[in-house]
C-alpha cells in the first residue's frame, strides 16, 4: 500500500477561468471582447505558471 503524498497540489483552474471571463467583460465594455478574452487568457497562464512553480518548490 502506498503512502499519499503529504504535499498535496494545488488547483488553479479556476483562477484560469476567472482571468478569462474577467478578460471577456473588460473587453466588452471598452469594445474588444476577443483583445480581452486573450488577454485574460494570457493573465491565466501567467497565474497558472506561478501556481506550478509555487506547488514545485514545495
Amino acid at each position: 500500500m502506498t503512502t499519499p503524498s503529504p504535499r498535496e497540489p494545488r488547483a488553479a483552474g479556476g483562477l484560469m477561468a476567472i482571468a478569462i471571463l474577467g478578460g471577456v467583460v473588460i473587453g466588452s465594455i471598452l469594445g474588444q471582447p476577443t483583445i480581452g478574452f486573450l488577454v485574460g487568457a494570457a493573465i491565466g497562464v501567467g497565474l497558472l505558471a506561478a501556481f506550478w512553480v509555487i506547488d514545485r518548490g514545495r
